[in-house]
Order: C-alpha cells, then sequence, then structure tokens
C-alpha cells in the first residue's frame, strides 16, 4: 500500500503500469487451503480445483451446489490416481468452471460416500469466486 501511495505522489503515470500488472487473472488454481475463501477471475476465464481423494475407501467429492450458474458452471471433473503405486494411497479429484460473466458465485462441495449408508460430509470444500 506505502509503495503505490509513493508511485501516486511522484509519478502518476506508473500508477497505471501498477494498475495493468494487476490484472485479473484468465487461469486460477486453488487447492483445499482455499477453502471458506475467495479468488478472483477473469470472465471467460477458468478456475481449477484440485482436492485431495482416496477413491479405494468409496469417498469422493460431490459438488453441492453452485450458488449462481450464470455465473459459473462446471466444465470438467477428472480423478487422477496416485503416482506412488503404495496400495491406499490418495489421489486428486480436479475440477474445473469456467467463468461466463461478471459476478460472484459460491462452489460447494462434500467430500464421502456417495452411496445409501454412506458417510457424508468427511470434510467440505466452500470457495466464493469473484469473476470481473
Amino acid at each position: 500500500m506505502k509503495l503505490i501511495l509513493l508511485i501516486l505522489g511522484v509519478a502518476p503515470a506508473l500508477l497505471l503500469l501498477v494498475t495493468a500488472c494487476a490484472a485479473t487473472p484468465n487461469q486460477v488454481s486453488v487447492n483445499e487451503s482455499f477453502s471458506g475463501k475467495q479468488a478472483n477471475i477473469a470472465a471467460g476465464g477458468s478456475i481449477t480445483v484440485t482436492l485431495d481423494s482416496n477413491a479405494t475407501t468409496g469417498y469422493s467429492w460431490q459438488l453441492m451446489g453452485i450458488s449462481d450458474n450464470t455465473v459459473l458452471e462446471k466444465t470438467n471433473n477428472v480423478y487422477e490416481a496416485p503416482t506412488s503405486g503404495l496400495m491406499g494411497a490418495s489421489g486428486k479429484e480436479v475440477w474445473t468452471f469456467q467463468a461466463l460473466r461478471a459476478g460472484k458465485a459460491t462452489v460447494t462441495m462434500e467430500y464421502g460416500q456417495p452411496w445409501t449408508g454412506g458417510q457424508k460430509d468427511a470434510n467440505n470444500f466452500v470457495l466464493t469466486v469473484v469473476v470481473k
């Protein structure tokens, strides 16, 4: 913040350069550490969510909802098996979402066993996506 204030006082033309460098990204990648947080993305861009998952236990991530489907839509979901070769090792689920237009949407996901009687809500992931 102080740097921007100094630039403003010394050379306002440089502020335009700083602003241009801080443009909203077209591609954003997040993981479980972003749960409960916000990610900014440009309209037309895509956001990739990578979450630990262990298919050998029957657990998987389920998309519970997108608060505004006119702002954000799911375009892909794949499971990446573990590369270690160890029995019972966890892999990753990779979800891709497309930013359709400016606005805000919240993605809610739940980790559990999706069948009747399976454990639900073992973990949750919530991400607010602001499309600019």
